[in-house]
């Protein structure tokens, strides 16, 4: 299964990985929302995430699915080779992760470890992920500034996650500071570049 949201990128993929003899694309997606119907539907051996999908991000639906269909395994796809990213696709339990500028037959073979049960990790990208600092934020902060991050507002932040606004205002000026940052859409931009959010 491919869930990728660029029509023409998800287009070539399919074409290219229906000419490997071994792998057949049982469904195609285009947003984060389709992947868990689908691969409920299909119970492809290996589904292939974009990792930024409109809808639900590839990591959250990745989630849904290792709850739902764990015999599935999934291999995220990004077009930024983010340290941060890496890591919290291994944290969701990603099978494997390859940046989108690899060669097609560097996706098919990936496809097939995965579909092996091995991990597979660009290696480049492992080794600065290895070299890079973790994210200072806890669990918590790092939801409120994603929601803040989606335009959600103190009060709906802290409806959403039942807490006090209060609280929420007291959580994105710990966020601030934590990250050096100079307000709430700095904190935001350093966060999503170091591939924390």
């Amino acid at each position: 299964m491919l869930a990728e949201d660029m029509h023409m990128v998800r287009g070539a993929l399919v074409a290219l990985l229906n000419l490997e003899p071994d792998i057949e694309v049982v469904a195609e997606v285009s947003s984060g929302t389709e992947i868990l119907p689908t691969a409920q539907k299909f119970r492809p051996d290996v589904a292939v995430i974009d990792i930024d999908l409109p809808g639900k991000d590839g990591l959250t639906a990745l989630s849904e699915i290792h709850a739902a269909c764990p015999e599935i395994r999934t291999l995220i796809l990004t077009g930024l080779g983010r340290p941060g990213n890496l890591r919290r696709a291994l944290s969701a339990r990603a099978t494997g992760f390859l940046l989108k500028d690899a060669p097609p037959t560097e996706l098919a073979d990936a496809i097939r470890s995965v579909a092996a049960g091995r991990r597979v990790v660009d290696s480049q990208l492992a080794m600065s992920a290895w070299d890079s600092a973790e994210s200072p934020l806890t669990a918590r902060e790092t939801e409120v500034l994603r929601l803040t991050a989606e335009g959600l507002q103190a009060v709906d932040i802290a409806s959403q996650m039942f807490l006090s606004v209060g609280t929420v205002r007291n959580y994105v000026t710990t966020i601030i500071n934590k990250l050096n940052a100079r307000n709430r859409v700095d904190a935001i931009r350093i966060a999503r570049e170091a591939g924390w959010l």
